[in-house]
């Protein structure tokens, strides 16, 4: 898998303490899912923030900031950050604004791992 495993581990750090915090492997990186909704992740690609669709126009206007793109179409509320930022100040804050809008989120509880045996 193509990630920052240095930048993984700053984000887990920061994250820590902000609520019931899961690693997902996904979108060609590693994702943070915050009380069951994804808050950010890492890739090759940069860092990736769920801003939300209010904050995203004051979000790209920061210098790195870019629309998230996926098989060409653009994801409203998310955005790549590329570089991401190597001093700790700079981390805190994008991922600051990513978890204050998923804190307005419902929690979503974890999926099970296996549905096999449910009836429907």
């Amino acid at each position: 898998m193509a990630m920052d495993e240095d930048m993984a581990q700053r984000m887990r750090g920061v994250l820590a303490g902000a609520g019931e915090v899961r690693e997902v492997k996904m979108f060609g990186g590693l994702c943070f899912m915050l009380n069951g909704n994804m808050v950010a992740g890492t890739s090759a690609r940069g860092l990736m923030l769920r801003v939300g669709k209010d904050q995203e126009v004051l979000a790209l206007a920061r210098p790195g900031a870019r629309p998230m793109e996926m098989r060409g179409r653009r994801m409203a509320g998310y955005l790549r950050v590329d570089p991401p930022p190597r001093d700790e100040e700079g981390l805190r804050d994008w991922l600051a604004l990513a978890i204050a809008f998923v804190h307005t989120l419902p929690p979503k509880p974890a999926k099970s791992a296996s549905r096999r045996g449910k009836s429907r």
